[in-house]
């Protein structure tokens, strides 16, 4: 029965791999064609190219650590690897949530209606606030990795200087707090910062509705309609972060309490579902991207229907 369940999770995190990388590629091949054929490209698709790109990275990096967990395991020992992944998975995971954050920020400063004076400053300024933003990440990178290595100098250190086996135990899981505790220090800025975008999002939509409510219909539903979208790809992210990050933390406590690695599996599992299903709630959301992904769908159905190889189409008529 173990086994059965094993290999269910392990299918699912394989089609999640795959989708996550379909769903990311097609993000930053379309708005790249996009780019090449206008011979520019707006601020809006340069982030969800940077996005898409991150989360392909993190894609990888999750599966490549359960790739090791499950075939290579004592390779988790080795100086070289662990350090490697840990600062892979650290970078990859900044990168995706704060450009999902920006993102959203950014979708907030166009839709939004206040009038605020701070908030109309900011909307006028919509590019120097993404600037900002973005400078402000590679700043808290730069000090989240230097703690992730003073971490795992520590770590290594504590390892060399006790051998015995139950030392090397208590040792790995401070080491697994600690970077637990610091990853989720970091990401309770952008985390609190989209949530407070979301709030502001259903305040503006609330204020919109109230106001227009005896003008045009056809308006209204414009921007109600782009008001419910933005809040759907902000709020999808939130969720799906959400259950990224406590399926980070039951990974970390079950490699240090388990000896099955069913658990790690599952939490593998449904950690991938944010990066992968995210990029689907991205191509949904985006108009571009969505008659993009409609286009292919109909030509694969048609390719699929009509367009049989030649060989079968000669030997059907023939018989």
């Amino acid at each position: 029965m173990d086994g059965v369940i094993k290999s269910i999770f392990t299918f699912i995190l394989i089609v999640e791999f795959i989708i996550g990388n379909l769903g990311n590629s097609f993000i930053v091949l379309v708005n790249c064609i996009d780019w090449v054929k206008r011979r520019k490209i707006s601020l809006v698709d340069q982030i969800l190219i940077a996005l898409a790109i991150s989360r392909i990275s993190l894609v990888w990096s999750i599966f490549g650590s359960w790739c090791v967990s499950v075939f290579f395991p004592a390779l988790f020992a080795t100086e070289k690897l662990l350090r490697m992944l840990t600062n892979i998975w650290t970078v990859t995971n900044h990168f995706s949530v704060w450009l999902a954050t920006i993102l959203g920020t950014f979708y907030f400063l166009k839709i939004a209606n206040f009038s605020n004076s701070i908030f109309l400053y900011l909307k006028w300024r919509v590019k120097k606030v993404v600037l900002v933003l973005l400078l402000v990440t590679l700043g808290l990178l730069f000090l989240n990795i230097l703690l992730i290595n003073i971490h795992i100098n520590a770590s290594i250190n504590g390892y060399r200087g006790n051998m015995t086996c139950s030392s090397a135990s208590c040792n790995f899981i401070r080491f697994s707090r600690a970077i637990a505790l610091t990853s989720t220090v970091f990401v309770l800025i952008p985390f609190t910062l989209s949530l407070a975008t979301s709030l502001l999002l259903s305040f503006s939509l609330w204020k919109h509705h109230k106001k227009m409510q005896h003008t045009v219909k056809g308006y209204r539903d414009v921007s109600t309609k782009a008001h419910r979208g933005v809040m759907q790809t902000v709020i999808t992210f939130l969720l799906l972060y959400a259950v990224f990050l406590l399926t980070f933390f039951i990974s970390i406590w079950a490699s240090v309490r388990l000896k099955e690695n069913q658990i790690i599996i599952l939490s593998e599992m449904m950690g991938l579902a944010y990066p992968s299903g995210h990029s689907c709630v991205l191509i949904l959301g985006n108009k571009k991207l969505r008659q993009a992904s409609l286009s292919v769908l109909w030509w694969l159905r048609y390719r699929f229907k009509d367009g049989e190889p030649s060989g079968h189409k000669e030997f059907r008529e023939s018989s």
